[in-house]
């Protein structure tokens, strides 16, 4: 069948789309369109985010990060392939449901409402929920994005990653993705194909949940496919050795 040339990639909890330049520019260079929105409350450069929280930012949900890439593909002349990482992987499985994409790829994905995440989950994101916070927002320390994220990186480059990417968290996605139902995923529907990508070392989303989730699609007419980069953090679109991965997204999709 012929492909879309369309690809939106979505960015995760805790950076913004700053953390997707280089694979836009590198899906560009082999010929596709490439969108890269900033989810709501997250526009602008990393540092000055950090320095000044977007006055929006802790209004917005998971269902605002799904609607705001939803009226995106609509304006598109084609359903692209979806790319998400981290929350966004659940936010890709989420569009797919809902008959929005061309394929959809899950790197290091949250899991949906209805599927619980191990303790390894829970003991390094509670933070971002603000269950016991003041705070109106999550803002990562280097210690934690040093132990969630770049614990695969070089520690020569830790700070530099989180001078570039770190950004300022709404704890409601959080809070949504956990406790509302529109996070929850119809797993018997028929869907386009899905792609899911681990990272062996991820800190957060270990690769027993990532197969868990792919692992509980049931149409035997749907595709489901996993793909285990050994070595590979959380930070596993920005670490060195990113376009392997990305190879095989597009390796996988124009293969379907």
């Amino acid at each position: 069948m012929a492909k879309s040339k369309t690809i939106v990639l979505i960015h995760g909890n805790f950076v913004n789309n700053a953390s997707w330049t280089d694979w836009k520019h590198y899906y560009e260079q082999k010929g596709y369109r490439v969108y890269t929105p900033a989810n709501p409350g997250h526009e602008g450069n990393p540092a000055e985010l950090r320095a000044k929280v977007h006055p929006n930012l802790d209004k917005t949900g998971f269902i605002d990060v799904v609607n705001n890439v939803n009226e995106l593909i609509n304006t598109l002349p084609e359903k692209p392939l979806i790319i998400g990482h981290s929350m966004a992987g659940m936010a890709t499985l989420k569009l797919v449901e809902l008959g929005k994409a061309a394929a959809g790829v899950s790197i290091d994905g949250a899991p949906p409402k209805n599927v619980f995440p191990p303790f390894q989950t829970l003991k390094t994101v509670l933070p971002a929920f603000g269950f016991f916070s003041f705070k109106k927002y999550f803002m990562g320390s280097r210690k934690w994005y040093d132990y969630a994220f770049f614990n695969t990186t070089p520690d020569t480059e830790k700070a530099k990653a989180f001078e570039k990417f770190a950004v300022p968290e709404s704890y409601k996605v959080s809070r949504e993705l956990v406790l509302n139902s529109f996070s929850n995923i119809d797993f018997k529907k028929p869907h386009e194909p899905i792609l899911f990508i681990s990272g062996a070392s991820d800190h957060i989303f270990p690769t027993s949940l990532t197969k868990t989730i792919a692992g509980r699609y049931k149409d035997a007419n749907s595709r489901v496919n996993v793909k285990i980069f050994e070595g590979k953090s959380h930070f596993i679109c920005g670490e060195p050795g990113w376009e392997k991965v990305a190879d095989s997204v597009l390796d996988w999709y124009e293969k379907l």
